[in-house]
């Protein structure tokens, strides 16, 4: 197996929209845009041994997407999603399906010390099944400066708890949030309501990062290291829907920061490729960027 990989890791399911089902779940959706930077990328999930899963390997597979996909007897997951008049998601997201079952395995463990980046959020992690794998993941990979671990917080209807956070940010060394969520998560831990900027560089101090992104929809978005602080505005497109484009951008982050360019370039091209997704329709499209290095 070769070195360097990276590695989405949790819900897989298919995305039941308005113009009908896309393949879905935050780590597909990273997985497939760092592939477009040319990495080896792979998914880690579950399906169900149903029709549904079926289609969601066969449709990964289209994508050219490497996958590690345990088949489990619980239902290929689903979420319905409806979108507001601006383009926002609203989910529906079923319980007790088959992304809650990942199983640890040998082939896992292996994945794990060969992975240079991984992507893990909370939403996976609403089940002790899951979030025992991808703590034992997390436990498995190398350690050093090169490697990255990203927490994305991924708030979701009331699949989340204190210690859920506490768990993902005591694994992670790259943390990223968006607005609505560093509200949240400063409520749950009884954080001063200072302003947002303060409370990132509370949680980096915190918690040890190395790196929070706090992305605040078309208010642009930070980068905050020990020393430095990155902001920049979003670019203004018009938006088809919003779905994946947090995950494009922490995608094409990961991408830039593991080719070598600066905290500051990374942010520029995730706000780039972010602001494309949010001008197309569903979570995956092809950006035409990418025929050039990040």
């Amino acid at each position: 197996m070769k070195k360097d990989i990276v590695t989405g890791i949790g819900e897989v399911l298919w995305d039941m929209l308005p113009e009908g089902r896309k393949i879905g779940g935050a780590p597909a959706n990273f997985a497939f845009h760092v592939a477009q930077f040319g990495f080896d990328s792979r998914v880690v999930s579950a399906v169900g041994q149903d029709e549904p899963g079926d289609e969601i390997i066969a449709e990964l597979a289209h994508k050219r997407l490497r996958t590690l996909i345990e088949r489990v007897p619980y239902p290929t997951g689903t979420v319905q999603v409806n979108l507001s008049d601006n383009g926002i998601p609203v989910y529906d997201i079923k319980e007790n399906v088959a992304w809650d079952h990942i199983p640890f395995t040998e082939s896992l463990r292996e994945l794990a010390s060969h992975t240079r980046a991984v992507c893990f959020g909370s939403l996976a992690q609403r089940s002790a099944t899951s979030r025992h794998t991808i703590s034992r993941f997390l436990e498995t990979m190398p350690d050093g400066e090169d490697h990255y671990k990203i927490f994305d917080v991924n708030l979701r209807q009331n699949f989340y708890s204190r210690e859920t956070l506490l768990h993902g940010l005591t694994l992670c060394n790259i943390l990223k949030i968006n607005d609505e969520e560093l509200v949240t998560v400063g409520r749950i831990f009884g954080m001063p309501e200072k302003d947002m900027q303060e409370q990132c560089r509370a949680l980096l101090a915190t918690y040890h990062l190395r790196i929070l992104i706090l992305t605040c929809g078309a208010h642009g978005s930070y980068v905050f290291t020990p020393d430095h602080t990155s902001f920049i505005e979003t670019p203004h497109v018009e938006v088809a829907d919003t779905v994946g484009a947090g995950d494009s951008f922490t995608a094409a982050f990961t991408a830039s920061l593991l080719s070598g360019k600066s905290v500051r370039e990374a942010h520029q091209t995730a706000v780039r490729l972010a602001a494309f997704v949010c001008s197309q329709k569903g979570a995956m499209p092809v950006w035409p960027e990418c025929d050039a290095q990040p």
